[in-house]
């Protein structure tokens, strides 16, 4: 077994919703996998300034960036200094979770490192990468119905999905900096056994039939993931594959979006997903309006989360321009006044 964590982790990439928790939990059930619910380890690292910044932060992010870079040129071996000086941070979160367990490979499946793909494998170009693409529609379908009560304006508002993740993994793929695996979600969940048996000989793993049946096997830690859709099934299932087109057909508004989504994201870019911009719309050729309305109508649930995301959208509505909105503010303002640490840089004479 290597010793070195940097031949030891498996990064899945995917955008959200597009069955990376599927395919953690089937990795997760082999016996030499551990894997947590979406880490975000890397995700902060990616923009402490040298590759990325943050958008804002209780300092001076340009000047960070600024002083951050100048200190790395004085290195002696420059970025390979401060490379190395991350993955001592990295590799110790990892190893001191793998090393336990005694399994061979620790699965790091987070999302957002869709979009810091350039830094993650700067950091770890000898870690095995599984890349997972689906049908785009499908993806943002299910984005606005699990974190939007199914409110597509709201979704886009909040995260322009397909724009910003599509672009980022199509130049992974294309470009391959570093040995990786693409699968499609949509074969994967046709033939799992035949998917997942490629994937072992990429891991130099044997294949075990616990990694189909993932349901019998839990995932060890709390974290992100999906909180509603793999959990219901023991097995791979391939109801999804097209349950978008029921969420879309006869919906001018949702389409509209949809296309306005693409004109952003370049015919090279889906190609090299594995799509065309026409094909894409294919399979709503035969769904019926009726059937599909009377589906949409039917899957509306009133579970404790489905009511808990209706709240939040509903409360969302407006709420820069409300009078909640506007409470919210002051209540905010007046609360990190009174708790602010009285050290805390910038803090004027007056206390504010």
């Amino acid at each position: 077994m290597p010793s070195d964590i940097a031949d030891r982790l498996l990064f899945v990439v995917g955008a959200p919703r597009s069955g990376t928790t599927l395919l953690m939990r089937m990795l997760n059930a082999h016996p030499d996998i551990l894997s947590r619910p979406e880490p975000h380890l890397l995700t902060p690292l990616a923009r402490l300034g040298y590759y990325g910044r943050v958008q804002a932060a209780p300092y001076d992010v340009f000047q960070t960036q600024s002083s951050i870079r100048k200190l790395v040129a004085d290195l002696p071996n420059g970025e390979e200094d401060y490379l190395d000086a991350l993955r001592a941070y990295t590799d110790t979160i990892y190893g001191r979770l793998l090393e336990p367990s005694g399994k061979r490979y620790f699965v790091d499946k987070t999302p957002a490192y869709a979009l810091e793909l350039p830094f993650v494998t700067r950091l770890y170009p000898r870690a095995k990468y599984l890349v997972l693409t689906r049908h785009p529609f499908a993806i943002f379908a299910s984005y606005a119905a699990s974190f939007f009560d199914d409110d597509w304006d709201a979704a886009h508002r909040h995260n322009p999905l397909l724009e910003r993740y599509l672009p980022a993994m199509a130049r992974f793929l294309r470009e391959s900096p570093v040995p990786h695996v693409h699968l499609r979600y949509e074969a994967l969940v046709a033939d799992p056994e035949a998917h997942m048996q490629d994937v072992c000989a990429y891991l130099d793993l044997p294949f075990t039939a616990s990694m189909i049946e993932y349901g019998k096997t839990q995932v060890e830690g709390q974290g992100l993931g999906d909180p509603i859709g793999v959990d219901a099934h023991d097995r791979p299932v391939t109801r999804s594959v097209e349950k978008w087109t029921l969420a879309v057909k006869g919906r001018a508004d949702r389409i509209d979006l949809l296309k306005r989504a693409l004109d952003l994201v370049p015919d090279e870019d889906l190609a090299t997903l594995g799509f065309s911009r026409d094909d894409l719309w294919t399979p709503l050729e035969g769904v019926d309006v009726a059937s599909a309305e009377s589906a949409r109508a039917a899957g509306r649930k009133w579970d404790r989360y489905h009511l808990e995301r209706r709240a939040l959208v509903t409360l969302r509505a407006n709420i820069h321009r409300n009078a909640l909105g506007r409470l919210l503010r002051t209540t905010r303002d007046v609360s990190e006044i009174l708790l602010r640490d009285p050290w805390t840089p910038g803090v004027d004479e007056e206390g504010r």
